[in-house]
């Protein structure tokens, strides 16, 4: 039977993805204040709760109310755990991911590359955990325009997914779009083009060719075609791509 703790978790969780978030805070502060008494301040379904009121916060762009919860979520695991246990790199991946949204680029490299080593260490170098980490810290990277680092990181994490997924599945098509951004920020568009067109091509076979994850795609092919001169290509998928946007409004 579940407990109280459980059922209000099911409820931020409800609220949460309905995008209801002032309910998601209320119940998600009831279930930190249920857990507290239940468990005890240290124990690790606190930082469970904690983790939980702080991504409602980090989505409202309450970030800083969201810090401080990550934190202290981040000191009960590794008291509770110890410094490398695949939780502890939940909470410093949740930490760099905050920060990189606030522009601390070097609190949030710190954060990830912890959360990498843990993974890698932990979980193994093939694990799904380590190509999310190693997505992370690319994104990071690609927006500190540190492309060189961010396109190994890119192809590392690609191979992971791959190998874990098979080659058509949407993870992959993220994964091809993310490294084909890198080498179309460098003007190699002989490099991004068939990493596109084959991320359009996953995307229209899984979710339909009227997807909005299509219609990122097309964009992106439409940008680089525009900076390549071929404006004409680039006018018809941009085209395309509205017109899939408007249905799906």
């Amino acid at each position: 039977m579940p407990s109280l703790w459980d059922e209000l978790n099911e409820k931020v969780s409800a609220f949460y993805k309905l995008g209801n978030y002032s309910k998601a805070i209320k119940f998600a502060q009831q279930a930190l204040q249920v857990a507290e008494q239940t468990f005890g301040p240290n124990h690790p379904s606190v930082a469970t709760s904690l983790n939980n009121l702080a991504g409602i916060y980090k989505a409202m762009g309450e970030y800083s109310d969201a810090e401080p919860l990550y934190e202290r979520a981040l000191v009960i695991r590794k008291k509770a755990f110890g410094p490398d246990h695949p939780t502890v790199a939940d909470s410093l991946n949740n930490l760099g991911v905050l920060y990189k949204t606030q522009g601390d680029y070097f609190e949030a490299e710190s954060m990830h590359k912890q959360a990498l080593a843990i993974r890698e260490k932990s979980l193994g170098p093939d694990h799904i955990d380590v190509a999310i980490s190693l997505n992370n810290l690319a994104v990071l990277y690609d927006s500190w325009r540190k492309l060189p680092e961010a396109e190994e990181l890119h192809k590392r994490s690609l191979t992971i997914i791959e190998k874990k997924y098979g080659p058509n599945h949407p993870n992959v098509a993220t994964s091809l779009n993310n490294l084909a951004g890198i080498y179309k920020t460098q003007g190699m568009y002989e490099k991004a083009e068939p990493l596109y067109k084959r991320a359009l091509a996953i995307r229209e076979r899984v979710n339909g060719a009227n997807h909005p994850s299509v219609a990122i795609v097309l964009r992106n092919i439409a940008t680089m075609y525009k900076r390549a001169g071929r404006l004409e290509e680039a006018a018809k998928l941009k085209e395309r791509a509205r017109k899939i946007e408007a249905k799906n409004r």
